[in-house]
């Protein structure tokens, strides 16, 4: 049986747990058969498909547009994708969720943004809050640039009182009862 293509994109702050549940999910995904399966992770996507990007609205948005061009790519050739990007803008991810097509599931990582700082390895909150109160608002999203929560996804996560385990088991029987694993 041919496998069919499908992208779960996973959306949310930075540090709401997108690239941790990605890793998570994707052993659980081969395990199914998926053997067509390639991750998406933004900060990646960043460094090498959209290098030069900065963060602007009109660049986030680009670099988005560039991730759901590939995904759909992928998909189209039936294969499964991984997404893990912040996407903050609910345009961009419907343009997104147009190039992959029905196949697109749109994975909301509900995590706020306290919870985030307090997971933030890189430091960037306490940089984007710390330029903001020297009058220099960076566009961080969640800080002093918006992020826009998806109105209708077809998953909602927690990336707190949940592990990534159980938030990755959580997709897979979503995908299961969708009929794209068996």
């Amino acid at each position: 049986m041919e496998q069919q293509g499908f992208t779960v994109w996973f959306t949310g702050l930075s540090g709401a747990g997108k690239t941790t549940i990605s890793d998570a999910i994707e052993p659980l995904l081969r395990e199914r058969g998926i053997t067509k399966l390639e991750k998406l992770d933004g900060d990646v996507v960043r460094t090498h498909l959209s290098k030069g990007l900065g963060f602007s609205k009109e660049d986030r948005d680009t670099n988005i547009l560039r991730i759901g061009f590939v995904a759909g790519e992928i998909v189209h050739a039936g294969g499964a994708v991984i997404c893990a990007a912040i996407s903050p803008y609910r345009a961009a991810r419907n343009e997104a969720r147009g190039m992959v097509g029905e196949n697109f599931i749109m994975a909301y990582m509900d995590t706020p943004v306290e919870v985030c700082e307090q997971r933030d390895v890189k430091g960037l909150y306490v940089k984007a809050r710390q330029a903001m109160a020297d009058g220099h608002p960076m566009g961080f999203t969640g800080v002093d640039d918006p992020y826009e929560p998806p109105i209708d996804p077809e998953i909602t996560l927690k990336g707190y009182g949940a592990t990534p385990e159980e938030n990755a088991h959580r997709v897979i029987e979503y995908l299961e009862a969708q009929g794209f694993l068996s």
